[in-house]
């Protein structure tokens, strides 16, 4: 079935020249990039995204790590998008993603500095999406 997702490029990334290896990654992959933009995350864009962390010690790092640059947040399409970026992208932690995932592969810290943030769930990316794109940035 033909899902989309959402998917953010994070700071770590951008500041490290990785967006256009990122993205070589996930067309080759087999996704379509519905919707894509280089933005600075705002608190409250940043709090929304990481709302289901609110109670857990991790909350505010991520929220300030979001804000820290510039980020490149997306939406993907293609079969099974949900699981199918999240084994691209790898375990959350770079330290025990697999080779040949982007974590995995291109990871060099520890959280929250693991290059890409993808939705977990369905439910996830219909909430998560609205965050960053309107319905008619949507192609």
């Amino acid at each position: 079935m033909t899902e989309r997702t959402f998917c953010m490029i994070k700071p770590d990334s951008v500041k490290r020249g990785l967006v256009g290896e990122i993205i070589k990654r996930i067309e080759a992959a087999g996704f379509t990039i519905r919707a894509a933009k280089l933005s600075n995350v705002s608190q409250e864009q940043a709090e929304t995204l990481y709302q289901e962390h609110v109670e857990k010690d991790f909350y505010q790092g991520l929220v300030d790590f979001a804000m820290e640059g510039s980020a490149l947040p997306m939406v993907l399409e293609s079969e099974g998008a949900v699981q199918k970026v999240r084994d691209l992208i790898g375990a959350t932690n770079p330290e025990n993603a697999e080779p040949g995932t982007i974590r995995g592969d291109l990871g060099e810290e520890e959280l929250p500095r693991n290059l890409v943030h993808a939705s977990d769930s369905i439910e996830s990316a219909e909430r998560e999406i609205p965050i960053f794109f309107s319905e008619s940035e949507l192609v």
